[in-house]
């Protein structure tokens, strides 16, 4: 018995999929150029309410802004929610989460509204509104491509991390025996924490070894310090290299709207990943 073929969507609804999901469009591009603006307004609207004297003169207007950020957040929200096969989907991914989360502060703080004792929860609540710069990273390319990288490489950058844990805690332990509680070194945990702050070039000063020995291996761990530097750099360059190459085989903007799956070719009739159809 053949399969019942799926439903399709009225038109609006795929046209709405079009505008958000695709930007290779017209109106997909409109839609992502506005979005962009209005999450880089917003944010510039949190770090301004900060601002004491900002935040007194302007303080109505700053919360009647907020609202009306919040009003269009939600609309989008809602918006792709209709607009996409399987909306749990969307709502549990990544980028659903963050688009709750970057209006869900504005309604919770009406719960916390009144008293005195609720305005450390209430700038809680209203700081949270800052993750919406989270949002910018759907419209950057260059952000997923840092991501799949950082993903890629993230076996050899454990070991380059278990590799250094295991210089600063020996180098620690040495300083604990070279310096002793004399120079500041009263315990290893305390000696490692002198370490990776030598190590990393940060160097705090609060702690500096005495002794020529302890200086010794300060300059040695310092040395080392500087010669790292480009292991990482290297790792995580060496696999953005890979990964672009690999995207611009195959990556356009073109999103499923089953699975939320995107960088399919532009006249690929299915979805590479779950098998449903490109156009619903």
């Amino acid at each position: 018995m053949a399969e019942p073929s799926i439903k399709p969507w009225p038109k609006w609804r795929q046209d709405l999929h079009d505008v958000i999901f695709e930007a290779d469009t017209k109106a997909g591009k409109a839609f992502d150029v506005i979005l962009l603006a209005l999450i880089v307004l917003s944010i510039i609207a949190v770090m301004l309410e900060s601002v004491e004297w900002f935040n007194r003169r302007y303080y109505v207007e700053i919360i009647r802004l907020e609202w009306i950020f919040t009003i269009l957040f939600t609309i989008e929200y809602v918006a792709r929610i209709i607009s996409v096969r399987r909306p749990i989907k969307y709502i549990t991914s990544f980028y659903g989460i963050i688009d709750l989360l970057s209006i869900l502060p504005t309604f919770m703080a009406l719960l916390f509204d009144g008293g005195g004792q609720s305005f450390a929860v209430i700038r809680a609540l209203r700081l949270l509104r800052i993750f919406r710069i989270f949002k910018l990273a759907r419209y950057t390319r260059e952000a997923s491509l840092i991501g799949k990288a950082l993903v890629n490489s993230r076996y050899k950058i454990f070991i380059f991390m278990l590799t250094m844990l295991t210089i600063v805690t020996i180098i620690g332990s040495l300083m604990y025996l070279v310096e002793g509680s004399e120079s500041g070194f009263d315990s290893i945990p305390k000696s490692i924490y002198w370490a990776i702050v030598t190590l990393t070039t940060v160097g705090y000063g609060d702690i500096t070894p005495q002794t020529p020995l302890g200086q010794f291996l300060a300059a040695m761990i310092m040395f080392i310090g500087y010669t790292i530097i480009a292991v990482p750099t290297g790792i995580v360059s060496a696999e953005i290299a890979s990964t672009a190459r690999e995207d611009l085989e195959r990556a356009t903007p073109r999103t499923c709207p089953h699975c939320m799956k995107e960088g399919h070719a532009e006249d690929a009739k299915f979805c590479r990943n779950c098998g449903g159809e490109m156009r619903v």
